[in-house]
């Protein structure tokens, strides 16, 4: 039996997708690259503050036991190890986005935990949180987006 290549399999091979040279238009543009370290910075810095209160073991908030949030934030506080775990993730996705070269990685990083905390400020209710955690999703999903060829070849698209 042999083998035959159409040439629609060498095109799909050896030609760029359509997303392939949109990608590498949006790169060259300076505003975008611009916006892009600016959106790294800013979901960094939204990690740092709540991350080192976990690797420090303190309390995330003063709200009691008697309101869910509350109670949900003493919960997660008292699992100590697991607690810890959470916040060292937080500050190594913040440290990896900074990082120019590592800015991939802790996108790919940064993705699950803010995806876990969104669905947790809409689930529980939080007030007026699941804009900020949803826009957070969003820019993050947006880094994700900006290195589309290298979540290509991850995922073998």
């Amino acid at each position: 039996m042999e083998f035959q290549e159409t040439a629609a399999d060498v095109r799909q091979e050896f030609l760029p997708s359509a997303m392939d040279l949109l990608l590498a238009r949006v790169r060259q543009d300076k505003f975008l690259r611009i916006f892009t370290t600016f959106t790294r910075v800013l979901l960094a810095l939204g990690f740092v503050p709540s991350g080192l209160k976990k690797v420090l073991y303190e309390r995330f908030t003063q709200l009691g036991i008697d309101n869910p949030v509350g109670f949900f934030f003493e919960a997660l506080y008292q699992t100590g190890f697991y607690y810890r775990f959470i916040g060292l993730a937080q500050i190594s996705a913040a440290i990896l986005l900074l990082i120019p070269r590592t800015a991939f990685v802790g996108a790919m990083l940064y993705f699950p935990i803010i995806l876990n905390i969104f669905i947790i400020t809409v689930s529980m209710d939080f007030r007026g949180t699941p804009f900020i955690t949803g826009a957070m999703l969003l820019a993050n999903l947006y880094l994700l987006g900006w290195d589309y060829d290298r979540l290509k070849r991850i995922f073998g698209a």
